[in-house]
């Protein structure tokens, strides 16, 4: 369940107490999700209870422990903890593994997308005419639509036309923002990235947080693991070479037990919530180094995808194949967001 997705579920929550006449209170258009913060506990937090006591007439702690009962009806919520004023902190089941990996063959490249838009209003970004400043922007939109959210992307000046010829960076307009916006202001390129080709380009300009100075320098080329960008790409083309060695082999995916393979799952298990997080804070470098995370846990499980020698294949090999084309799929969806090419050979 994403963030989106679990904000959603406290809504309908609050519209069951509302129809059972335990709440008197118009149903929000939001709830807000977050990480819980210090004295919280579980996988998210939220603070609806105390934005709905006012115009409930009841405190806080009483309309907390009103939804209480309403979010643990839900399948996929195993606790719910009230702390502080009324904060309701929720813990979320854990998918069981084949479970997971189903979930992300199935979604393919939209694996910890939200499923529809939030009908949240229009939130506009607006960059400086200033190239990694646009691509940031450009990155974050990108992320932001990913989770349902309605976003209009604009620019001081008109953005130079080798950054959309190259870059692939697009504005919907151009100028001072007409209404209060979200202005991307990350640390100025030190020098041109466009010489680096569209891919390394970005990364170099999307890699690092935006408090840091970014690195434009031929170091993003190097068809070397040292190079983060190419241990990504790396191991996404690797995973696609592992469905084409099976195919030659005789043998196809199919989810499975995989108890070897713990840390490459969690990774994976944790992409919508850093997906969520980078839409929040507008950092789409929090995916950038997620991708590289994800990428050193796939290049540690290939050795182990297919059969060695006489070997036949068997129901592991099938199950670890299943899990580096999810794997696969997590990494050419995370590159897409950022707007970098994810090639089936390397």
């Amino acid at each position: 369940m994403t963030p989106v997705e679990l904000s959603r579920t406290v809504l309908r929550a609050v519209r069951r107490a509302v129809d059972e006449g335990e709440l008197s209170v118009t149903v929000p258009e939001r709830a807000v999700v977050t990480a819980p913060g210090a004295g919280g506990c579980g996988d998210y937090a939220t603070n609806i209870a105390l934005q709905l006591a006012r115009p409930a007439g009841q405190p806080p702690l009483r309309v907390a422990e009103i939804l209480r009962p309403y979010l643990i009806d839900t399948a996929a919520v195993s606790d719910v903890v009230v702390t502080g004023p009324g904060f309701l902190n929720i813990s979320l089941r854990s998918a069981a593994p084949v479970a997971l990996v189903e979930e992300i063959l199935r979604r393919g490249q939209r694996y910890g997308h939200a499923e529809g838009p939030d009908h949240q209003p229009l939130l506009p970004l607006h960059a400086p005419h200033e190239v990694r400043a646009v691509v940031v922007m450009d990155a974050t939109a990108r992320i932001l639509r990913s989770q349902g959210a309605v976003v209009r992307t604009g620019c001081e000046a008109r953005p130079e036309p080798e950054w959309s010829d190259i870059l692939d960076v697009r504005v919907d307009g151009v100028g001072s923002p007409g209404s209060p916006a979200c202005f991307v202001r990350p640390v100025p390129a030190p020098a041109d990235p466009l010489p680096l080709g569209p891919d390394a380009a970005r990364w170099a300009l999307l890699h690092p947080a935006a408090h840091d100075r970014p690195r434009i320098t031929d170091e993003h080329l190097v068809q070397r693991e040292g190079n983060p960008l190419f241990r990504v790409r790396y191991a996404h083309a690797r995973t696609r070479a592992l469905s084409r060695n099976a195919a030659d082999l005789g043998f196809s995916a199919e989810p499975g037990p995989t108890p070897d393979v713990t840390r490459l799952l969690s990774t994976l298990a944790d992409h919508p919530r850093i997906l969520a997080a980078a839409a929040e804070d507008r950092a789409p470098d929090r995916l950038a180094r997620h991708l590289v995370t994800v990428a050193d846990a796939v290049l540690a499980l290939v050795p182990t995808v297919l059969p060695i020698g006489e070997e036949k294949p068997s129901a592991a090999h099938r199950a670890r194949l299943a899990l580096a084309e999810a794997a696969g799929a997590v990494l050419a969806g995370g590159l897409s967001l950022l707007g970098i090419d994810a090639p089936d050979h390397l």
